[in-house]
């Protein structure tokens, strides 16, 4: 994503002045134009990656200097990222990767307000059914998308499910650049989810939403904001170095919203 490097181009130079860089710096370092590097700044202030020390002038923030510092705190940011996209799309959000051919949920938070999806057939099973698993399918080539179909068979699970391998590979090929990948009940009656490709490393990943009701309305304008704030969650990914777990742990208990809520991190 085009976002994330910019990001990442302005962070290297903020992190390089200890004592502090002025806006005119960066944009001459960077060659970002003076409104792009705005919402920049103003996105890595949010994250805490970047402080304002003055007019225009800006330090590595607590987040970015935990990481490098090694304390591993890194994946403290990224919990306040995701916990922050769940608040803002009013939906239980999870981060998925393609590990070894199979779909592997590494993150994910919810609340009492925003409930994980009922995993009653295990996501290594149901690539082809939810969202998660089709924004995985669509970063890999013909030969890994069937390959993964032969070890995994397309099982109806509601009358929403597409089965049939050539209606599959269409539906993710049609989709326009950046657009969500669905599942409309596909997976489980009564739950609708949405899924966009993000990638920190070399193997596909995505972030997605589940929303506990059949509401078009709702998961149109949760999976807009999910779009926008992808970028944040993928720079949160490689700013933690993240890296794929083999197995999901318990999840243990953040506080987000003013309720309890959980984030699951995978030990990097």
């Amino acid at each position: 994503m085009e976002a994330v490097h910019r990001a990442l181009r302005v962070l290297e130079v903020v992190n390089r002045y200890s004592g502090g860089v002025g806006l005119a710096q960066i944009a001459r370092e960077t060659w970002l134009p003076q409104l792009v590097l705005a919402r920049v700044m103003e996105q890595l202030v949010r994250a805490n990656l970047a402080v304002p020390v003055g007019p225009g002038a800006y330090i590595a923030g607590r987040a970015l200097l935990l990481t490098e510092a090694a304390s591993g705190d890194g994946p403290g940011h990224l919990h306040e990222t995701l916990a922050w996209v769940r608040d803002a799309v009013g939906a239980a959000v999870y981060v998925a990767r393609y590990t070894d051919g199979e779909v592997c949920i590494t993150q994910y938070a919810d609340g009492p307000a925003t409930p994980l999806v009922d995993e009653w057939v295990d996501f290594r099973a149901a690539a082809h059914a939810s969202a998660v698993g089709k924004a995985l399918l669509a970063q890999l080539g013909p030969d890994g998308r069937k390959d993964h179909l032969s070890r995994h068979e397309a099982a109806r699970f509601t009358t929403h499910t597409i089965t049939r391998q050539d209606d599959l590979f269409r539906q993710l090929d049609a989709r326009g650049p950046g657009a969500p990948l669905l599942d409309l009940q596909e997976y489980a009656m009564g739950t609708v989810c949405a899924a966009v490709p993000i990638t920190s490393g070399a193997n596909a990943e995505c972030l997605a939403l589940s929303i506990p009701a059949p509401d078009p309305h709702r998961l149109v304008q949760a999976a807009r904001i999910l779009r926008s704030e992808a970028a944040a969650v993928l720079l949160a990914l490689i700013v933690a170095g993240s890296a794929p777990g083999s197995s999901r742990p318990e999840p243990h208990r953040e506080e987000g919203a003013g309720e309890p809520a959980s984030v699951l991190i995978t030990a990097p």
